[in-house]
Parts: structure tokens; sequence; C-alpha cells
């Protein structure tokens, strides 16, 4: 028998704290039918393995309308790996792992290191933890790591967020134009700087992704462009979020937080309990190209299916007492990064760039304490703070 749901996504009570609802849903079956949005929603750990490694599952892009209102924002989309499948997922995914695997990663570690320790440095007192330093941070490393300044990271940071402000439910006409003239600057922004790297390369991103060949082919100048704006968003997006719901969750538990300074938890491990805790990503949408059977129910052909990352990072049959926070939880097999073909291609940056970051901000501030009650944003999709203000 199918179980269903109404739950409104949108509601402020939800969006606040999802997981009192998250749990009922658990407990209602791992896939349930979402009456509102016309979609199946996985709710359990395995429900969401399952439906993020099948391959009968996959993400199909469908423009926004009206199309041609929309054309700058469906562009940025549909030519990057993120909304692919192969043949075309597997080329694109390629081509930029290539160029990012030409030890991008490693190189930035003196460069984050060094960075960090000049930010903490001017922190004191009390102060906005998120906008002095989580976010402003992953945009300088991004930059940095593309070869854009850092002075622009206002700009990147504002296109971003208007950009995945779409990706929440029943988005309005203003956030729609919002988003079609951030994707318009922001396309236009990465075609500048592709012009000046094809004229004088270095040794940046962008110039490897300019030089990265896949059986003789190439990324398109769509292609490139939508790629770069894809690494810019997930570069700093994810880890703003990551960085602010864990940094909360930390000082909201002085004695998780006195575990991690005391040195009895390494901050590597403390990371991924950080990432399960409070998912930065809440939801993921698959489309089956075929009919599949997941955690025993039927989807069929056309019928989309929504991964709650959040509800199977709480999930009891895969955690012991999921809803405790423990940084020494270990093994922590949670689903921030996803799975299967679409796993995060800058989860290692990601992790690097987390554990520095942490880690230099709470040897200086051991007994970091949270100066109030922080105001969340009021997305669900994309969960995070709007500021976090701290006392050191």
């Amino acid at each position: 028998m199918t179980t269903s749901s109404t739950l409104d996504l949108t509601d402020l009570a939800f969006v606040a704290d999802p997981y009192p609802a998250l749990s009922d849903l658990r407990a209602a079956g791992p896939i349930v039918w979402h009456e509102p949005t016309g979609r199946w929603l996985a709710t359990t750990h395995d429900a969401v393995s399952q439906t993020l490694r099948n391959r009968a599952l996959g993400r199909i892009w469908h423009d926004h309308e009206p199309v041609d209102q929309m054309a700058p924002f469906n562009d940025l989309h549909k030519n990057q790996m993120m909304e692919n499948e192969p043949p075309e997922h597997t080329r694109l995914r390629r081509l930029v792992a290539g160029a990012f695997g030409r030890g991008h990663i490693e190189r930035m570690r003196p460069r984050i290191e060094s960075l960090a320790a000049a930010m903490v440095a001017e922190l004191d007192g009390t102060f906005d933890v998120l906008g002095q330093y989580a976010e402003p941070m992953p945009v300088y490393v991004i930059a940095d790591m593309l070869g854009v300044p850092r002075s622009d990271h206002a700009s990147l940071r504002d296109w971003s967020q208007a950009i995945v402000h779409m990706y929440e439910p029943d988005v309005d006409d203003a956030t729609r134009a919002a988003a079609v003239e951030a994707s318009v600057a922001f396309s236009a922004y990465v075609t500048d700087v592709i012009a000046h790297r094809r004229q004088n390369p270095g040794e940046d991103l962008i110039t490897d992704l300019l030089r990265e060949r896949d059986a003789g082919a190439s990324l398109s100048d769509d292609e490139l462009v939508a790629s770069v704006v894809l690494l810019l968003n997930a570069g700093h997006e994810a880890s703003v979020n990551v960085f602010g719901n864990g940094i909360h969750a930390l000082l909201s538990h002085p004695d998780q937080r006195d575990r991690v300074t005391s040195g009895e938890v390494p901050v590597a491990t403390a990371l991924e309990e950080l990432i399960r805790y409070d998912a930065p990503l809440q939801l993921f949408e698959r489309t089956a190209t075929s009919d599949v059977e997941i955690a025993g129910q039927v989807v069929e052909e056309g019928t989309k299916i929504a991964c709650l990352m959040g509800s199977a990072n709480r999930d009891r049959a895969m955690f012991a007492d999921p809803d405790t926070f423990d940084v020494a939880r270990d093994p922590n097999p949670h689903v921030g990064f996803g799975m299967g073909l679409h796993f995060c291609l800058g989860a290692p940056l990601a992790r690097m760039e987390l554990q520095i970051s942490i880690q230099a901000l709470l040897d200086r501030f051991p007994k970091l304490e949270l100066a109030g009650s922080a105001p969340r944003r009021p997305t669900w999709v994309l969960r995070g703070y709007r500021s976090i203000e701290v006392t050191a």
C-alpha cells in the first residue's frame, strides 16, 4: 500500500527545524508519495543510497519557463555535468576531473593555511563568524584555484546566492528575475576571465580546463563557462553552510567543543559529524528513466524521486542515537557529499578547507561561544544561517 504525505516543505516551522517531520516521514516508510509536489520522497539511508546508485534514476534537466526569459539560467545548468547523465556526464566530468587532478587541491593547502591564519588573527571579541570568516574563506579559496581576483568575492557570492535560490520549492517571479540577472552577470564575468587566460595562461584551474582534452575533444565555450560557474557555486555554497551549520552545532554543545579543542577528538573526525548532523543539502532529485523498484516501491518511468539527505543522516538504522551530536562518531557514513555517479567532485577540497579553517578558529579561540540566537536563511533545500554571532 502506498504511503502518502501532504507535508508543506515551505512551512516556516518545518524550515526552522525539519528533523521532527523528517522522523515522522521515515516512520511512515522508506518511500513516501508527496502529494503537493507529485513525486516520491526517499526518507531512509538505504532508500536514499539505492536511489543515488541506481543508474535507471538520472538527473534529467527540464528548462525553466518561460524559456526565452529563463535562457541564461537554463544554459548554465544544461551545459554542466551536474544536470547531465552519461554519455554527456561522463565526458564533462572526465574533462573537469582531469584538470582538477593536476595537483590543484594539495597545492592549495599552504594557501588555505596561510589564509585561515591571517583571517582568524583579525577576529576578536564578539563577531559574526559566518560573515567575517566562513563566507569569504571558500570564495577566496576557489577564486585562487580558478585564478580570479579575491577582491571579486562579494559579487561571486551574490551571484551564487541568487542562482541557488532557484533550487527551493515554489520560487516567485522576483527570485526568477534575480537568478536570470545573476546568470547573465556571472556568465559575462567568467567569459572575460576565460578570454584573459587564453591570452595569459597561468598555474590555475581555468588554464588547465582550457588545455584539457578527452579523446581529442575539449569543453565547448558554453560548457567551459557553465563548468566554472558550477565550480564557483559548489566550491563555496556548500562549504559555507557546512561550516555554519556545523560550528553552530559544535558551539551549542560545549562539551563536544571541548573534546575537539582538547585534542581528544581530531578535527578531521569531528568534521564528518558536523556534515551529518545538520545537512547543508537537504534534497537531491532524480527522475526514473524506466520503471525501477526502490525499497519495495515501483517508481514509474518519468516520475521524480527526491532524496531527503538530512533524513538519511538521521536514520537510526544506520546511526546509533542519530539525534545526538557526537563529534567522535566513527564510522560516519553520512550522505553529505552524495553517492554514485554524482558524488561531489570537490569533496577532497571541501574536507581539506573545512578542516584547516575549523582548526585555525578553535586553536585561536578554544572557548568560543555563541553570543545569542542565530537567524536562519528562509530556505530548506540549501540549509544554512544568515549570521552567527560568537564571543571569543
